[in-house]
């Protein structure tokens, strides 16, 4: 006998949970910028030595500046989701796309292409303001309005190339599958599947085809780095796909390194900001933190994480997909397999937002596991170098609030990150 879900309990745990998540965020922000005011006036005892006073409050006032945007994104999406769903914002949308198509594939998919394109085109103003007054004010901004507005119209356009064969796919699925009642009624377990597939082929194209379409990457050029960093790589018996440089200032004065690809298709990739600041064995601990997380297989260990979760969301929405009450409850009286999706992933933040702290706990274990990779394969002393220098260019704070942290930071802490550090060091 299936279970019955009525429209007036969709409605009550959607306002409940809708009203837990929104205030959450606001009091953990309020938190934030709390714990950051209360110290700007002195630099943690642990980087007295390496972070002046100016350096510590221009930290604490870009932080500050970042959270009193992020209380008004906040309430922006807040605002924004009420009106979608119970302000009838996406019955006027299944309306407007009936105007055009009737083919039931069709007018789904632009049911949530409209969808997609309101959303973005709400979002511009709040992606203005972050890049060209707050990251500006505080010299990071390197983007110019070409730039900006070019990024968006490919991201557009990759989303139609890339993002339209992958949901005509998936709403063909469903129709077919369901009508059929093929798979036991487990219709979500094929799409899961299409997903899977879809997801893994994009990290394997994603260095070599589609990253080049927004940055330039040009193969690493001092011998020297080059040099050491392959010695490193031989030392951890770690393969890669090349070293590139990526013209990240282009856009921002911030630095990072990171690892991308699948396959012999992995490339490591440095900013060229970053490599502008760091000594040659500085880079060589900061590259070493990242093969941490390969040797660890932290990458294969979170990919597995987020396809069992992702099947876990598909098997709720192939419940909550046959029941009235899941469209009712949340404001929609015009349901359909595409509805369903767009409803359905449009709601879902807010039912999971109580569960972020896992998510980040089990990011920050990966991250001391890496940093303990790192100071046994390179130098402890030149990782806590470099961070400290990406804490000062970055303008990143040193401090930070215990329950904000617990509930949003993906890496430890400043204070608590050197100090775990410091201890692996002297332990090797």
């Amino acid at each position: 006998m299936a279970f019955y879900l009525p429209a007036q309990t969709v409605y009550m745990l959607f306002l409940l949970f809708f009203v837990c998540s929104t205030c959450g965020q606001l009091y953990l922000s309020v938190r934030q910028s709390k714990a950051v005011l209360a110290h700007r006036g002195h630099v943690p005892v642990a980087f007295a030595q390496s972070v002046t006073l100016k350096e510590h409050q221009k930290a604490a006032d870009y932080t500050l500046a970042k959270q009193r945007l992020a209380r008004y994104e906040i309430v922006f999406q807040a605002l924004l989701l009420l009106l979608f769903t119970l302000g009838g914002g996406l019955d006027l949308l299944t309306r407007l796309s009936r105007v055009w198509v009737h083919y039931d594939i069709a007018q789904g998919i632009v049911l949530i292409g409209l969808f997609v394109l309101v959303n973005m085109i709400l979002g511009w103003p709040m992606a203005w303001y972050r890049s060209f007054r707050l990251e500006a004010k505080f010299g990071f901004n390197k983007m110019t309005m070409a730039t900006f507005f070019a990024d968006q119209f490919k991201g557009c356009l990759l989303a139609i190339i890339v993002g339209l064969p992958l949901l005509y796919i998936i709403l063909l699925l469903m129709r077919t599958l369901i009508a059929a009642h093929w798979f036991g009624g487990a219709w979500w377990l094929a799409v899961w599947l299409v997903w899977v597939i879809f997801s893994l082929l994009l990290m394997w194209a994603f260095p070599k085809w589609i990253a080049p379409l927004f940055n330039k990457f040009e193969p690493l050029k001092d011998e020297i780095l080059r040099t050491r960093i392959e010695n490193l790589l031989q030392r951890t018996g770690f393969h890669s796909d090349g070293i590139f440089v990526m013209d990240g200032s282009k856009r921002s004065g911030h630095g990072n390194a990171y690892f991308t690809g699948l396959g012999k298709h992995k490339r490591i990739v440095f900013f060229d900001t970053l490599l502008k600041d760091m000594q040659t064995s500085e880079v060589e601990a900061i590259l070493a933190h990242e093969l941490g997380h390969f040797a660890h297989k932290h990458v294969f260990k979170q990919m597995i994480v987020t396809f069992i979760l992702a099947l876990i969301v598909f098997a709720v929405l192939g419940w909550v997909l046959p029941q009235s009450g899941f469209y009712l409850g949340l404001g929609v009286h015009e349901p359909s397999n595409a509805m369903a999706l767009l409803l359905f992933m449009l709601v879902l933040p807010v039912f999971t937002f109580p569960f972020s702290p896992l998510a980040s706990v089990l990011s920050r274990k990966n991250e001391f596991e890496a940093d303990r990779f790192a100071a046994k394969y390179a130098n402890g002393n030149d990782l806590i170098q470099a961070l400290t220098k990406l804490y000062r260019t970055n303008a990143a704070s040193l401090v930070s609030d215990v329950w904000y942290s617990r509930f949003y930071d993906s890496h430890p802490g400043a204070r608590e990150r050197i100090a775990a550090l410091q201890t692996a060091t002297k332990a090797d």
